[in-house]
């Protein structure tokens, strides 16, 4: 059953692709025609390629996996910040730092720093240092925060990654193509979509087509972390079941004492014969 509405798709403009001048070839199969210069992308196939990708991320949050949410381009920042955080995702909105993936340890040092410095507030330490040194250190933590805070939470590499606009977060799909860590993207008819793994043939300009898609991508993700949570409650109460069919197996009594206490009198009366 498709999750996608075709006519949402159409009325958010996820149809309007970029001028025919500045289009990339292997974007050739995803495009129905070309109108006043303007590409325009096949919705039929885009409705194929939401709800394959749903599936993916929602069979990824069923199992308890992080994706990461990246999108730094003005109109897409604050739809996909809000969107990761209602199904508490990590994601990236303002700078993609160099290494994010492929030098992981060294990011989580820095988000470790983060939380010493926290730390430091909350006990009194931030209090005993000189003013200046706890103008540095504030200006540090906003920084870190700024570029760090919204993936303080991923203690290791995302199982997969959501990109908008694979051209301004080329270095995102690079760090991730490198590791195999599995891309689903937004590839508008200008990009190429021969590095990513889950394509959405869609406009990734317009802030109603991201909004449209990037909620229900993470409509996806709610479902499985929903599943999720229903099973393990469910595994909860099937254990104290469990444990009561087993109790009355433990406390069976012991049958071999009984023939060792009978035997020792015979014993007894052998030796006073004797």
């Amino acid at each position: 059953m498709s999750r996608t509405n075709f006519q949402d798709l159409l009325d958010a403009g996820v149809h309007f692709g970029h001028l025919k001048r500045k289009w990339n070839p292997k974007m050739a199969p995803y495009i129905f025609m070309e109108k006043n210069g303007i590409h325009i992308i096949d919705l039929h196939k885009t409705v194929v390629k939401i709800d394959e990708a749903a599936n993916v991320m929602k069979q990824l949050a069923h199992a308890g996996r992080k994706i990461l949410f990246v999108a730094t381009k003005k109109q897409a920042k604050d739809i996909v910040a809000e969107c990761a955080q209602k199904v508490n995702m990590p994601y990236v909105t303002e700078r993609w730092a160099g290494g994010m993936l492929t030098n992981f340890p060294t990011i989580r040092k820095a988000v470790k720093k983060m939380n010493t410095i926290d730390k430091m507030m909350t006990d009194g330490t931030f209090e005993t240092l000189a003013k200046r040194e706890r103008l540095q250190i504030s200006r540090q933590r906003a920084k870190l925060e700024k570029n760090l805070g919204s993936i303080a939470d991923l203690n290791r590499l995302p199982s997969a990654i959501f990109v908008v606009d694979v051209q301004k977060e080329i270095n995102a799909v690079r760090e991730a193509n490198r590791l195999n860590i599995p891309v689903i993207a937004m590839v508008d008819t200008c990009c190429d979509p021969t590095t990513i793994d889950y394509v959405i043939p869609a406009n990734d300009d317009a802030a109603k087509s991201i909004q449209l898609i990037t909620e229900t991508l993470c409509n996806a993700v709610a479902e499985g972390l929903e599943d999720r949570r229903i099973e393990k409650e469910k595994e909860k109460d099937e254990a104290p079941a469990a444990k009561e069919e087993a109790a009355p197996v433990a406390k069976r009594p012991r049958k071999a004492a009984a023939p060792k206490a009978e035997a020792a009198p015979e014993a007894a009366e052998t030796k006073s014969e004797e």
